[in-house]
């Protein structure tokens, strides 16, 4: 039988020597009626199979929707640029990249329930991996941190020039050796972690379905699998912005030790948090993985019974990669992912899903920041917009895309002239979003930069260079801290050590201030915003599902499982890999006031925002672009292909007179029933 190990089976003729006919007759009876008590167990079911695998995939999405939900976050505590955030949340290709051809060769030769819950428990390990940086870090301290002591005038303007910056050289160099110097190194071990843990997960788990899951079935299970995928980043989202609704250092100081409102732009909120919460879930869900056979029986439906069992007496045939060995393997996968890149429709559709894959991936790790900057949301807020809004409307048009593609029984060319209308309109809407935004916020000495020396009224307030508190003056114009402000005087809450106010500030028409930014002022935008930003994510997801039928008709069959493991290896190291940083990059170009902490640059604190906006969101047009140019020179491809089809048919039903044949109707015929 297929679910049982036949390598230590004796030799059955012996045994059938001394059986006789109604022995014979009464064991097969038994056989065909009782299964083997090995099949009656749970861990033999591929309806079990699925559901575990549907949370284990839900699991470990979460861990990758988290991470880039809460980049940002970590950006500002520790002081990262977003070039070093984009290494960061991209460094989990690494490992993928490296181990992703082996999948195609280890396939059926593994125990692949044993594999995925092994990478599933490397997976929940690179979650705690990550999340131990927060412990090792010691508590957050931002600039003008405010004591529990009323008369702490630290951060105000003393014309005594008796004030002392409170990083000297000796707490600059404790803190960098305690507490900064490993947390990017174990951030990248935990991403590398998490990549590789990730690798049998996904295609062991689809390929274990396809094989022992009845035909009739498999497409729903696969359906749903396809489904949790989609969704498991937006829950990662969600819970991330939960999370960040708790201050970082909640496990070290009360609710009333803490200084900052949610607003203020040093909040910090408690990123490791989440990675506890996926940790221990991903461990719960890769146990099950230990007790699922390694073969289990063919699952049977009430019609597969009724059908003929002719292809079930059919011998399958023989897998080639199957025999052979992993040298040959290694030697023929570059031949073929050649071979396969030769084919024009093929190349162009994978460049033109690399282009959307770059576009995605930059703009899920930067989206909730570019809304935090942008339109002055907490951080929070962002992440509940980008989980809440636009990715289920990206997986609704997953999903009617290929209910179009069902119902309309649309043709290879048909699916390209769907791609490219669908990415035309992509276009449409994303070009608008360049003009949804507001400049900088004018902060004196910062921007514009023409009031560089207005600081003189604050000049002998002895304001150290390092410091970063802003406050927004009563005539709104904003200054980086209320030294800078000229402000002597504070007001703080009796029950906690929040400030309230500044006041007697010598810098500011009114001479008190608010803590935190004034903001952009066009928080007003943020819904036309929303609603283009998640418009543009609907309609570029209709394209998903035709784009990956036309590879899969355009390649030869016996070259298929290499041409989407090609695609999936191109999509790593042309788009998930280098988008992030390059989007980071594009971020730090316009910074104009970077954070400093011991004499070493941090993360910004302030950018020019026309620049943030025009380089963030036209990289997005750039890559919209792209895509559209390779589906349209498919689409032409395939017409040509088609006329050149029809033009052979035609002659082919042409006598030597030049007289056609009679039975016009022929090839007109064949011309209906040729594939587009």
């Amino acid at each position: 039988m297929t679910g049982l190990d036949t390598e230590n089976t004796p030799t059955p003729q012996l045994h059938l020597q001394n059986m006789t006919a109604s022995d014979f007759q009464l064991n097969s009876d038994s056989q065909r009626s009782t299964p083997p008590s090995r099949c009656r167990g749970p861990f033999n079911s591929i309806k079990l199979f699925v559901l575990c695998h549907g949370m284990l995939q839900l699991a470990q999405l979460l861990v990758s929707g988290y991470l880039k939900s809460s980049i940002s976050t970590i950006e500002r505590r520790y002081g990262f640029s977003s070039q070093k955030s984009g290494i960061l949340a991209s460094f989990n290709e690494v490992g993928n990249i490296v181990l992703i051809v082996f999948v195609s060769f280890f396939g059926s030769r593994v125990h692949r329930p044993r594999f995925i819950g092994g990478g599933a428990l490397l997976v929940s390990l690179a979650a705690l991996i990550m999340a131990m940086s927060h412990f090792i870090s010691g508590p957050y301290k931002y600039t003008d941190h405010i004591s529990e002591s009323k008369d702490d005038d630290s951060g105000l303007c003393q014309l005594e020039s008796s004030f002392q910056s409170p990083l000297s050289n000796h707490s600059c160099t404790q803190q960098e050796s305690h507490s900064q110097q490993g947390v990017f190194p174990l951030l990248l071990l935990g991403q590398l972690l998490l990549g590789i843990g990730g690798v049998p997960i996904q295609p062991f788990g689809i390929s274990y379905i396809d094989d022992y899951a009845s035909k009739r079935n498999s497409p729903l299970y696969l359906g749903i699998l396809l489904a949790v995928t989609s969704i498991g980043p937006a829950f990662g989202f969600m819970m991330g912005s939960f999370m960040l609704r708790f201050y970082v250092d909640i496990d070290k100081m009360s609710k009333d030790q803490i200084g900052l409102e949610r607003r203020d732009p040093r909040w910090v909120g408690a990123w490791w948090l989440g990675f506890l919460v996926a940790a221990s879930f991903l461990f719960l869900t890769s146990l099950p993985y230990l007790f699922f056979p390694r073969q289990m029986p063919k699952e049977e439906t009430g019609s597969d019974a009724t059908e003929p069992r002719e292809e079930e007496e059919k011998k399958p045939l023989p897998d080639p990669v199957l025999e052979l060995t992993l040298t040959q393997f290694l030697k023929s996968f570059p031949r073929i992912a050649l071979r396969t890149l030769r084919n024009p429709i093929y190349l162009l559709v994978v460049l033109a899903q690399v282009h959307l894959a770059a576009m995605v991936a930059g703009l899920a790790t930067f989206m909730a920041k570019f809304i935090e900057r942008q339109f002055t949301q907490t951080a929070s807020f962002s992440n509940m917009m980008i989980g809440g809004v636009s990715i289920p409307l990206a997986v609704l048009g997953i999903v009617l895309g290929g209910a179009l593609m069902r119902r309309l029984s649309i043709s290879t060319r048909g699916s390209a002239l769907m791609c490219t209308a669908a990415i035309l309109m992509c276009m449409l809407t994303a070009l608008p979003l360049l003009l949804l935004g507001c400049s900088t916020q004018s902060v004196t000495g910062v921007y514009p930069t023409t009031q560089n020396g207005s600081l003189g009224c604050s000049a002998g307030c002895s304001c150290p260079t390092e410091t970063f508190n802003p406050v927004c003056g009563s005539d709104g114009v904003e200054f980086i801290s209320p030294c800078h402000a000229g402000c002597m005087t504070k007001v703080q809450d009796n029950n906690t050590i929040k400030v309230l106010n500044y006041t007697n500030c010598v810098c500011i028409n009114g001479s008190h201030a608010l803590p935190g930014t004034c903001g952009s002022n066009c928080e007003h935008l943020l819904l036309p915003f929303m609603v283009l930003s998640a418009l543009t994510c609907f309609i570029a997801s209709f394209s998903q599902t035709p784009s990956y039928m036309m590879i899969l008709r355009t390649v030869r069959t016996e070259d298929k499982s290499f041409a989407v493991g090609v695609q999936y290896m191109l999509f790593r190291m042309l788009a998930f890999l280098p988008a992030p940083v390059l989007y980071g990059i594009a971020i730090d170009t316009t910074c104009i006031l970077w954070g400093k902490k011991c004499g070493r640059n941090t993360s910004c604190h302030y950018y020019n925002m026309d620049l943030f906006r025009q380089r963030f969101l036209g990289l997005q047009v750039l890559f919209v672009c792209g895509a559209f140019i390779c589906f349209l020179l498919s689409l032409l491809i395939l017409r040509h292909r088609a006329g050149q089809q029809g033009q052979q048919v035609e002659q082919r039903y042409t006598v030597v007179n030049g007289v056609k044949s009679p039975d016009n109707n022929t090839a007109s015929k064949e011309l209906q029933r040729m594939p587009a």
